[in-house]
């Protein structure tokens, strides 16, 4: 028996939710298209989305509150040129459909002659499946649910009799999208995903810490086992009580060693933005007009790779239909490419990425990062440390602020120590990390050979639209960045 391909069977998994329930079919879809193009319009799309989500959280003790939702709908575009017009509905049938498709149309089609056709017919895309397509919701029984969070919860307050508090939240979704274009493009995708967060409170001596973990990725709730949960309770148990002897962090420019995985947010934030092509197209990035430049010190490459599996940031296509990519951004320290949507790449003369993402059905598609990270160098990590006779080593990271027009940043550091000749020492608490991430990647001076992904937590948010990404990096040194602190 032939196998059937993966991307179709996801198509006819789309068609079965999104399109037969409202008498909807590939013809319908084409008479919307076409009414966009009553007008002068270079491209149009269609963008279905079907997202079933659920939520538990447990706080003192109990799981106490639960949620549980269907958000379902349909988008319109139309572009010409460098313009947009866009129209959404939650409503799925004919009649809403071709009412979007008339409030969009009205767009003019700028700086160019003729009109553009909509193909005469759909033609399934073929992608690579990089996770299955299971409805993770449903894996898992809702006692089941509970119990799982229960059983965190007594494996973090058996670590340690200093917790005081435990907060956790189990979420799932089963999301499936289908994009059906202009140029006679039709794809579909079934994309599940999964998180667990943990956080805990410890006090000793009146003085209380927190300490916060977790994980997840697009697969199912099976994800969470014993073995995995008792990881996490150990993480966010073992920072909180670590903050409990914290030192006040010493202020000043020094030498500061990032740890792997998580901490590549760091890079995510004060560079990743920064190459996307929105911001390179209209001059406000950092690196705009840079390419082909050095950019950063020898060594640094910077990858942003859609393609992993089953991480929390991988798509098999892009919320245009585009099948995802590694695009490697910084080679050995060269600006080699930003990341595109299909407008952005197209006003670039650029080639496309497959980064073009959106929050939902009723958001436009921009240029947005999936997993991005540093890729390793040749050095041990104790090597790195060894080096470094002053300095602060930095573990894990809390909130941040960046502005993406010339990349300055600053960052708290959740979990951080002193290093002292070569060695880790003292923990120290109060610390945030300032400076400017394109200046940052010209001084880094070690790369560690042990690139780590973090652990699937990751939530970008740009333009007020939020999607899942993955960060990542090896064990780097970088000299000379500033750190703010209470101490001397």
């Amino acid at each position: 028996m032939k196998p059937i391909d993966p991307s179709l069977e996801r198509l006819a998994t789309a068609r079965a939710l999104l399109l037969q329930p409202y008498g909807l079919d590939e013809s319908k879809l084409q008479r919307a298209l076409a009414t966009v193009f009553e007008h002068r319009t270079d491209y149009a799309d269609l963008y279905f989305q079907y997202t079933r989500s659920e939520s538990y959280s447990l706080e003192e003790g109990a799981v106490k509150s639960g949620a549980f939702g269907i958000d379902q709908g349909v988008g319109v575009r139309a572009v010409a040129g460098d313009k947009t017009a866009f129209s959404y509905s939650d409503d799925i049938c004919e009649a809403a459909l071709l009412q979007a498709a008339r409030t969009v149309r009205s767009i003019a089609r700028g700086g160019a002659s003729g009109r553009i056709r909509v193909a005469s017919q759909l033609a399934p895309q073929a992608h690579c499946p990089l996770y299955g397509t299971g409805d993770p919701v449903a894996s898992l029984g809702a006692a089941d649910k509970v119990h799982l969070l229960e059983r965190l919860e007594n494996m973090a307050r058996a670590r340690d009799p200093r917790v005081r508090q435990v907060m956790a939240t189990l979420a799932s979704e089963y999301d499936v999208i289908l994009v059906a274009r202009s140029d006679g493009l039709i794809a579909a995708d079934v994309r599940p995903l999964v998180r667990l967060s943990l956080t805990v409170i410890a006090e000793q001596d009146g003085r209380r810490e927190q300490g916060f973990a977790g994980g997840g990725g697009r697969e199912d709730l099976a994800l969470f086992t014993d073995e995995q949960l008792q990881g996490y309770a150990r993480q966010a148990v073992d920072m909180a009580v670590v903050n409990l002897r914290a030192r006040s962090a010493p202020a000043g420019q020094t030498t500061v060693v990032l740890g792997p995985g998580w901490p590549g947010i760091l890079l995510h934030e004060a560079v990743g933005h920064g190459l996307e092509g929105d911001f390179n197209r209209k001059g406000s990035s950092a690196f705009a007009g840079r390419i082909g430049k050095r950019v950063a010190a020898a060594g640094v490459t910077v990858v942003d790779d859609g393609t992993m599996p089953r991480r929390r940031g991988s798509l098999a296509i892009d919320d245009e239909g585009n099948p995802t990519s590694r695009t490697v951004l910084i080679e050995n320290g060269i600006l080699r490419g930003y990341m595109q949507d299909s407008l952005n790449a197209r006003l670039m003369k650029a080639a496309l990425t497959g980064n073009g993402r959106r929050e939902s059905f009723a958001s436009l598609p921009m240029p947005r990062m999936t997993n991005t990270c540093m890729l390793s160098g040749n050095h041990d990590p104790q090597e790195i440390i060894r080096s470094v006779k002053n300095g602060v080593y930095a573990t894990n990271f809390g909130g941040g602020q960046v502005d993406i027009t010339n990349g300055k940043f600053v960052f708290s550091m959740a979990e951080a120590y002193q290093i002292e000749n070569g060695q880790i020492g003292a923990p120290i608490k109060g610390a945030t990390l300032i400076g400017n991430g394109p200046d940052a990647l010209t001084r880094v001076s070690m790369i560690g050979n042990d690139l780590r992904m973090d652990a699937g937590i990751g939530t970008c948010g740009k333009d007020g639209q939020s999607v899942p990404v993955g960060v990542g990096q090896p064990t780097v040194r970088i000299e000379g960045l500033t750190v703010g602190g209470t101490g001397g």
